[in-house]
């Protein structure tokens, strides 16, 4: 369900993702942690002022394998910063046998790297992405978001696991998007259930879920950030996935250049990360229970969604057909709650008014829809805009208002 899913969501970034008009070459940095230790790491910048990246590898990879995502992030406006944490790649250095010690040089490492990121001239240092791949990369993306929760805007997680104040964090940042990635045939189980953890915790309704399926899961062998040279690489954990997937650079290309671009710290809400709301707002009582949630929700933030508008829409055009109009009007004035501009919703809104026998209510709604059609200022809907579409709705508004003018 979800791979099908997001072979359309490729297939559709493929068509649209920013052209990369030119040539990014990383700048070679030195950033100095509190101990004086000093991180490797590469700086792709942008052509203008813009987001920052953060990008973290996993224990068995270092930072050279973010660099293409790292320079498509760039050729799109998104100054990137990929590092080779302690130990690792070109940073190097003894591995620390005091677990304590090496707990505070990773918290300082991540934070020196962090203020590098925010401090660079072209960077917006309020509007700030964070990715990593692998147990390490992972538990470093959320626990860079936990302690700038004001500044980071996205995250991207692949294949790894965080902890248990992670997991608190992830379940109370209501509106942070989020893209989980995992594929069933990773080569260090249970990472796909790990994974599956963090997306269920987490409570953004934003959040997406993109899952690569496979037959069977692969057998343990070993631990992720203790292997060296135990478990056979097989394309299918953290950033060796964009070679068995090749449309997953793009995708997350796409899913940072709306988070923190378009619509900085907003993605679409998604159906499968809003179940909660669509199964209560079908529930007695529903409607305004989730109306309430919304007003609440809009209040810290007015640009909060709690449900994609098709989706409740669906639910509506059901008790239409069910006979319920009633029950479908309540539904879209609530899908009109979360996107006012929507003229599909409107339209939706007048047949239920019409069905219900409320000829005045059916008529305006329908006159509503029509004008925002004809003003071209905002789309017909928020999840399709396409003529075809377009004429749909208009035909759907005229006649209902044939219908009033009839009766």
């Amino acid at each position: 369900m979800i791979v099908a899913a997001c072979a359309r969501i490729s297939a559709a970034i493929a068509a649209e993702s920013p052209k990369i008009r030119r040539t990014v070459v990383p700048r070679a940095v030195d950033i100095r942690s509190a101990d004086g230790t000093i991180l490797k790491a590469s700086y792709f910048t942008a052509a203008q002022a813009g987001p920052g990246m953060l990008l973290f590898h996993q224990s068995n990879r270092t930072r050279a394998d973010w660099a293409g995502v790292a320079r498509q992030l760039a050729a799109a406006g998104i100054n990137t910063l990929t590092v080779d944490m302690r130990g690792f790649g070109d940073t190097g250095h003894q591995y620390d046998p005091d677990r304590e010690r090496r707990k505070q040089q990773r918290s300082d490492d991540r934070e020196a790297a962090f203020q590098f990121l925010t401090s660079q001239p072209r960077v917006k240092p309020d509007v700030i992405g964070i990715g990593g791949a692998g147990v390490l990369g992972v538990e470093n993306s959320v626990e860079v978001a936990r302690q700038h929760p004001a500044a980071v805007k996205s995250l991207v997680l692949i294949s790894g696991e965080t902890s248990g104040e992670g997991l608190d964090f992830l379940k109370q940042a209501a509106q942070l998007p989020e893209l989980f990635v995992v594929a069933d045939a990773d080569e260090y189980p249970p990472i796909p259930e790990a994974m599956e953890l963090l997306y269920i915790t987490a409570s953004s309704p934003s959040r997406k879920f993109v899952h690569y399926s496979a037959q069977r899961d692969a057998p343990w062998l070993w631990y992720e950030p203790f292997d060296i040279g135990k478990v056979p690489a097989t394309g299918n954990h953290g950033t060796d996935l964009f070679k068995t997937h090749s449309e997953l650079p793009d995708l997350i290309v796409d899913w940072l250049v709306t988070t923190l671009i378009k619509t900085p710290g907003h993605a679409p809400a998604d159906t499968l990360s809003s179940a909660t709301f669509l199964n209560q707002m079908r529930a007695p009582g529903g409607v305004a229970q989730v109306s309430e949630l919304l007003r609440e929700a809009r209040r810290k933030d007015p640009q909060a969604q709690l449900f994609p508008e098709i989706t409740a829409t669906t639910i509506g055009e059901n008790y239409l057909r069910g006979g319920d109009p009633e029950s479908a009007a309540a539904i879209f004035g609530l899908v009109l709650l979360a996107y006012p501009d929507s003229a599909d919703a409107y339209e939706n809104l007048a047949e239920a008014y019409l069905q219900d026998g409320r000829k005045e209510p059916a008529r305006q709604a329908a006159q509503k829809a029509l004008a925002l059609l004809d003003a071209h200022a905002v789309p017909a809907s928020s999840w399709t805009d396409t003529e075809p579409y377009r004429g749909e709705v208009r035909r759907g508004a005229e006649m209902v208002l044939k219908a009033v003018q009839e009766k």
